[in-house]
C-alpha cells in the first residue's frame, strides 16, 4: 500500500494542485518536478546531492571560462549544499526552506534561459524553457517518475503550443510544488517543523487541512477571470 507521503503521493497530489491553477504545460511541469525537490535532504539521496554539486562546479567552471554569466552554477552548488546540511523533514520541509528552494530553482530555470536566448541563436522561448525543465527533471526525479513524466510531457507540448509565460508564474508553479510537499507531509505521524531552523515546533494534520482549504480558495480566485470569461461567452452565444 502506497504511503500519503511516498514519491507517488507527492507527485498525484501536487498534480492535482497544478491542474486546478494552471493549464500551461509548462507550469504543471515545474509543479510537478518541485514537489519532488524538499526530499533531497533524504540521506538516500546523497550521491545525488554529490553530483548536484559537482554539475554545478562544473557549470561554473565552464561558463567563467567561457566568460559567460556564471551565477547558474553557483546557485546549483548552493542548492546541493543545502540539501547536505539538512536534517531530513526540517529546513527544506519548512515555510523558509520552500522560499529558499523555490528562490534558487527559479534562478536556475530563468537565468538559464536568460543565458540561452542571449548567446545562441534561439529565439523559441516557450522552446528553451521546455528544455530546460526536461534537463530539470533528469535532476529531482527519479527513473520511475521520469519514465512517465517525459512521455507525457512533450506529448502535452505538442498539442498545447506556444502558450504564453511568464517569470511570476514560473516561481508560483515550483513554489506550489514545493509547498504541497510540505502539506502533504504534515499529515504523517511526524509533522513538519514548520519554522525551522528558527523553531523546532512541528505541525500536523490540522496545518495540512487548513492549508488545502486556502490552496483551493486560492485557486477559484486565480481561475475567476476565466471563469468569468467563460461565462460572457456562454451569455453570449444568447
Amino acid at each position: 500500500m502506497i504511503s500519503i507521503s511516498s514519491y507517488k503521493g507527492h507527485s498525484v497530489f501536487a498534480l492535482l494542485l497544478a491542474l486546478m491553477f494552471f493549464h500551461n504545460p509548462l507550469l504543471i511541469a515545474l509543479t510537478f518536478i518541485g514537489v519532488n525537490i524538499p526530499d533531497f535532504d533524504h540521506k538516500f539521496k546523497k550521491d545525488r546531492v554529490y553530483k548536484l554539486i559537482i554539475l554545478g562546479l562544473i557549470v561554473f567552471i565552464s561558463l567563467y571560462i567561457l566568460k559567460l554569466p556564471y551565477f547558474v552554477g553557483l546557485i546549483i552548488v548552493f542548492l546541493g549544499i543545502t540539501f547536505y546540511f539538512s536534517e531530513h523533514r526540517s529546513f527544506t520541509h519548512s515555510i523558509f526552506g520552500a522560499l529558499v528552494l523555490t528562490s534558487a530553482v527559479s534562478l536556475i530555470i530563468i537565468w538559464s534561459y536568460e543565458l540561452v536566448l542571449g548567446f545562441t541563436i534561439l529565439d523559441n522561448s516557450y522552446l528553451i524553457i521546455a528544455v530546460l525543465i526536461a534537463l530539470l527533471s533528469f535532476l529531482f526525479l527519479n527513473k520511475k517518475l521520469l519514465l512517465v513524466f517525459l512521455p507525457v510531457f512533450f506529448l502535452s507540448l505538442f498539442f498545447i503550443k506556444d502558450v504564453d509565460f511568464n517569470y511570476i508564474e514560473i516561481v508560483l508553479a515550483l513554489f506550489l510544488g514545493v509547498f504541497s510537499h510540505i502539506v502533504l507531509d504534515s499529515f504523517t505521524p511526524a509533522g513538519i517543523k514548520i519554522f525551522a531552523p528558527l523553531s523546532s515546533k512541528k505541525v500536523y494534520k490540522r496545518f495540512g487541512l487548513i492549508s488545502i482549504f486556502i490552496l483551493v480558495i486560492f485557486a477559484i480566485m486565480y481561475r475567476l477571470p476565466i471563469l468569468f470569461k467563460l461565462f460572457e461567452q456562454y451569455i453570449s452565444m444568447f
